[in-house]
């Protein structure tokens, strides 16, 4: 028996008490409804604002609030019926489909936000050179590396998950489909495939997790001695920014996925935490912290054209 002779999964979800459904349907609408309107205005905001649309850093933000925007999407709607409606079956195909876009999407977010560590390296470290080095093709080609890098991630998950046999029990501990849970569920050992999920998953979360310390140490090094102007506190309000968003991101990736699978409420938690919390608090540190992108907000409403990044 293969994968595809299963034809759905139940889903445990947070809760079974009606009540605490409703609380949670109202919690999960509101948080999902504010990383759509506050990620897709990042979005609008950059694309409209001339200047803030030729600066490399604010047009990676503007693509880190896409993804945002469709990684929320990915499980959200979802979780919104079955609270609402007191639904808990998913498809094969439909858990296979959030599979596959959880790892794409996580995936390319991981690596844009290292490709942003390394876009704030060069301009405050390597300043003479900053114009030089991220221009547009090769910031159009980073960031495609990006995105190819988290395809290649999901699709090697999703050709391992979908070799392995299903013949019951189909209960998923979680609100969505996610490897651990649907690993577990296999009847044949998958030692070995939980090892190499582990490398995959949780070794680039490691992985691109120090690559971004690494280099916002060597940032808060250089930037020592530039405290007495205004310009190092303005790079060190930036990077802070961007290490919240990273610490958001990456340490309940590397808690779910840098372990043996077991099954653990704190998994869920972490789960909720950066599928459904994360995509809306992006959007919040970098305009509650960013003088730039609160004036290009302003000016939205005053500056209806759409320029050309050049």
């Amino acid at each position: 028996m293969n994968g595809s002779a299963v034809s759905q999964f139940t889903l445990l979800g947070l809760s079974h008490s009606r009540p605490l459904q409703l609380l949670f349907f109202a919690l999960v609408l509101a948080c999902y409804s504010a990383s759509l309107l506050g990620n897709l205005l990042i979005v609008v905001t950059v694309w409209v604002d001339s200047g803030l649309l030729r600066s490399p850093m604010y047009f990676f933000l503007a693509n880190l609030s896409l993804i945002d925007t469709a990684l929320g999407s990915v499980a959200a709607p979802k979780m919104l019926g079955d609270l609402l409606s007191q639904g808990d079956t998913i498809s094969y195909a439909g858990c296979m489909a959030q599979l596959f876009f959880l790892h794409f999407l996580g995936g390319s977010e991981m690596f844009l936000l290292t490709l942003m560590a390394y876009d704030r390296y060069v301009a405050i470290c390597r300043p003479l050179s900053y114009a030089n080095t991220m221009h547009r093709h090769r910031c159009l080609g980073l960031l495609a590396a990006c995105w190819a890098g988290g395809l290649l991630h999901s699709a090697s998950q999703l050709a391992l998950v979908t070799r392995l046999p299903f013949c019951g029990p189909r209960e998923l501990d979680n609100f969505y489909c996610d490897v651990p849970q649907v690993v577990r569920l296999a009847c044949t050992d998958t030692y070995v495939v939980e090892i190499l999920m582990v490398a995959n998953s949780g070794l680039i979360s490691l992985l691109c997790f120090l690559v971004l310390l690494g280099s916002y140490g060597v940032i808060l090094v250089t930037l020592r001695g530039r405290f007495g102007g205004g310009g190092g506190w303005k790079a060190l309000s930036t990077c802070s920014a961007h290490l919240m968003v990273v610490s958001f991101i990456f340490m309940p990736c590397v808690f779910v996925y840098l372990r043996p699978f077991s099954s653990s409420r704190m998994d869920k938690m972490a789960s909720l935490f950066y599928t459904i919390i994360t995509p809306v608090l992006n959007p919040v540190i970098y305009t509650l912290r960013n003088r730039e992108v609160k004036e290009a907000i302003r000016r939205l409403a005053h500056r209806p054209k759409f320029p050309c990044w050049t």
